[in-house]
């Protein structure tokens, strides 16, 4: 049987308002954090919907970001890589509706 007053205990009681103490968030380097593979995906999207001319692949680049914005740990390092992984999404989307037509819809069309 346990020792309800033993000295061990009586220190971590979260019931004694005394002995609580507060919650010191650890320090953890950048280089220490975990990988952002969404980030890293949006940016490979990215720029297979600029390079080409993929919408599926922007539209990807788009959603990745969001994720990767919304998952952000470290906003120095993070909000670089979703920036560019937003501005490849973008002018993928635009080069893609907005842009003129590839030369092979341009030659289907005429037929």
């Amino acid at each position: 049987m346990s020792s309800h007053n033993s000295s061990s205990s009586s220190a971590n009681d979260p019931r004694q308002p005394s002995a609580a103490k507060p919650y010191v968030q650890p320090i953890v380097l950048p280089q220490d954090l975990p990988v952002d593979y969404a980030g890293f995906i949006a940016v490979v999207f990215g720029v297979a919907g600029v390079m080409f001319r993929y919408k599926l692949c922007s539209w990807l680049a788009v959603i990745f970001c969001a994720q990767s914005l919304a998952n952000m740990r470290n906003i120095e390092n993070d909000l670089k890589q979703v920036l560019m992984a937003s501005i490849f999404a973008l002018m993928g989307l635009v080069a893609n509706y907005l842009g003129p037509a590839r030369p092979s819809q341009q030659t289907q069309q005429k037929l």
